[in-house]
């Protein structure tokens, strides 16, 4: 079983920025398509990102668009997602997972059903 490990969240004021970071250890990373998805309260689970496994191709959910960018380093196992000009509605647990590839896309759907901790962003001034 892939664990991912999802840090960097936290308290941010709205147009703010935060760089939230998915690591694994004892496998490689490298081999995995990997998306971010986020939760907030009383809400569903909703796809945010996600980026192939050499990273060549990305795909972000519409109210991120511009906004957000996913990358990653495959040397160090890590997989970012940089967030600019944070509002109030991104307020959410956000979480890491392998996600399906389409060719040579990734579609913003996790393979499992299994979850790490998350990290929290809380985006209010």
């Amino acid at each position: 079983q892939l664990q991912l490990v999802e840090s960097g969240g936290g308290l941010v004021q709205p147009g703010g920025s935060l760089r939230l970071s998915c690591a694994a250890s004892g496998i490689t990373l490298g081999a995995y398509a990997i998306g971010w998805f986020r939760q907030a309260p009383g809400k569903e689970r909703e796809g945010v990102s996600c980026i192939t496994s050499s990273g060549d191709s990305t795909n972000y959910a519409d109210s991120v668009k511009g906004r957000f960018t996913i990358s990653r380093d495959n040397a160090k196992n890590t997989v970012y997602l940089q967030m600019n000009s944070l509002r109030p509605e991104d307020t959410a647990v956000y979480y890491c997972a392998p996600v399906h590839r389409l060719f040579r896309l990734c579609v913003i759907a996790p393979v499992s059903d299994y979850w790490g901790q998350g990290t929290q962003v809380t985006v209010s001034s």
